[in-house]
């Protein structure tokens, strides 16, 4: 791992780098040193590791919970080179969909697909993040939506690191089978009124959870809707299970 740049803002350490072909980012308090809960943050479809709704979490996760926060850039995003067969893949889906077929299998497909990539390499950041001394080896937490949710969910069924996590508008179709590996408390949002992801799916996927601690959070509302409270919501639940 290399960091290539630095900025300190509002007491919170700015840390973009770059482990092989991955662009990532790194937030912690200023002047942090010495072990620390880490979470990795997953952008959602056509976003990036320093989306601003990204920032605005990782800024109060840092300066209000003393958390070191994570995201990459998925491929084909950020900084990143595209990626000629997931471009492919997208227009043809676009292309589908004007046609008449449903979006929710379509988006199930390619996110299956994309997690093959990002699993490996979401663990290997992790390890290299580790090693960091103003990080080190805390317990580990993940947070992720929409696309961050279809590739986390299999990540945190991989990755035994991962103690807590906060998951949200995705859908069986495409984590089912993950879902079922994954056994530490998730906090699961829900946007009643989504109109990417069917209802039925997003709660088939709760359902299918093997965690025995699981809470359902839905809100009224579309796929982009999820109500600035429920970041408090998710402050206390990383504060709970990685800080007891």
């Amino acid at each position: 791992m290399r960091f290539i740049s630095e900025t300190p803002s509002e007491g919170v350490r700015e840390q973009l780098f770059i482990l092989g072909e991955i662009s990532g980012v790194l937030w912690t308090p200023e002047g942090a040193a010495g072990t620390r809960p880490l979470i990795l943050m997953g952008h959602g479809g056509g976003r990036h590791k320093k989306d601003p709704e990204i920032v605005r979490r990782a800024h109060r996760l840092v300066t209000e919970g003393g958390f070191a926060v994570a995201a990459v850039d998925v491929p084909g995003h950020g900084d990143r080179p595209k990626q000629e067969e997931y471009d492919r893949i997208a227009t043809e889906n676009q292309a589908r969909v004007a046609a008449g077929e449903e979006l929710a299998p379509l988006v199930a497909a390619f996110q299956s697909l994309v997690a093959r990539q990002t699993v490996p390499e979401w663990r290997a950041v992790l390890d290299a993040l580790q090693e960091c001394e103003h990080v080190g080896r805390g317990p580990v937490g993940y947070w992720g939506v929409s696309l961050g949710c279809g590739l986390g969910v299999p990540f945190v069924a991989a990755e035994p690191r991962v103690r807590a996590a906060v998951l949200g508008l995705g859908g069986a179709l495409a984590s089912a089978d993950a879902a079922a590996r994954v056994t530490v408390p998730v906090e699961f949002l829900v946007q009643w009124d989504d109109e990417r992801v069917p209802r039925d799916q997003c709660l088939a996927l709760y359902d299918a959870f093997a965690s025995t601690e699981k809470t359902l959070h839905a809100n009224p509302g579309k796929h982009m809707e999820v109500p600035d409270f429920e970041l408090d919501s998710t402050l206390r639940f990383f504060t709970r299970h990685l800080r007891p």
